[in-house]
């Protein structure tokens, strides 16, 4: 008796192609990605330096090392192609198999799909991409730590990837997002840029990041409430959050206080909110 071959062989994953500079990486960016991979794994096809210089008619705000960092931490990436020729792509980097490419609402020019039989568009409307919707959280590794960090995270940058990084070499990270009210009240007007619901999302969209909070309380330990009931074996911060009693308020409560430097990450430049907010 004869079996077809679709009974042995499952039907190919879809592909998911999305192309564009990537260029200071925003809540919208995020949700375009996620969205796409809503539909399979999703591969970015990253504009050169050199592309976006001639595309759009001036270079990049961020290098293309930055740029590349920052969209292999997100959750949402599988793979990274980088492309000197944005709007006339090369068929032979598309994935084997069905390909979806996905166009995006943003005003940069649109390059045209590569010419082939098994590949679709989608096109997604500014509608699409609306609100913050949470991704899952990861499953931690029952057999490490729990690591716990706060933080205003306004403009996620990549001193702030590389900083969820390092943490999470320590063991299962959660990341304690400062609300609005307290980020206000320490920093002062104009604080936060952006709302704590984009920040968590931001800093939920990382990979590194096993599940994110909204800080409850006041204060330098606004996130007191969070960590009582998270119950963390190790509280970290980098150099500049080594303060508000922090140190004293981790030996009250027996954990282990972890003070990070602030280093980049290998090759890219340093980087901060409040430089790239301007104030």
């Amino acid at each position: 008796m004869e079996h077809s071959s679709a009974a042995h062989h499952p039907p190919a994953q879809t592909a998911v192609v999305v192309s564009g500079p990537f260029d200071d990486l925003r809540s919208h960016h995020v949700r375009l990605l996620q969205e796409a991979a809503r539909r399979g794994p999703v591969t970015v096809w990253l504009w050169s330096d050199n592309a976006i210089h001639r595309t759009l008619g001036h270079p990049p705000r961020f290098p293309l090392p930055e740029r590349l960092y920052l969209l292999r931490a997100l959750r949402f990436v599988t793979d990274v192609q980088c492309t000197d020729e944005p709007l006339q792509p090369d068929p032979s980097l598309l994935p084997p198999g069905p390909v979806l490419w996905v166009v995006h609402p943003f005003p940069e020019p649109h390059p045209e799909p590569p010419p082939r039989a098994d590949l679709q568009t989608l096109t997604l409307a500014p509608t699409d991409l609306a609100g913050f919707p949470l991704p899952d959280p990861l499953p931690p590794d029952p057999g490490r730590k729990k690591v716990v960090v706060t933080g205003c995270y306004d403009w996620l940058h990549s001193g702030h990837v590389r900083f969820f990084e390092e943490c999470s070499s320590l063991g299962n990270l959660y990341v304690i997002v400062g609300n609005d009210a307290n980020v206000r009240a320490l920093k002062g007007p104009g604080h936060p840029l952006q709302s704590q619901d984009e920040r968590r999302y931001m800093v939920a969209a990382i990979r590194y990041v096993i599940e994110t909070f909204i800080s409850s309380g006041h204060g330098w330990l606004d996130a007191d409430p969070e960590i009582r009931r998270l119950r963390p074996d190790i509280y970290a911060v980098n150099e500049d959050g080594d303060k508000g009693g922090k140190r004293e308020y981790c030996a009250q409560l027996g954990l282990e206080y972890v003070v990070l430097k602030r280093t980049p990450a290998p090759g890219l430049p340093a980087r901060s909110s409040t430089q790239l907010r301007g104030f």
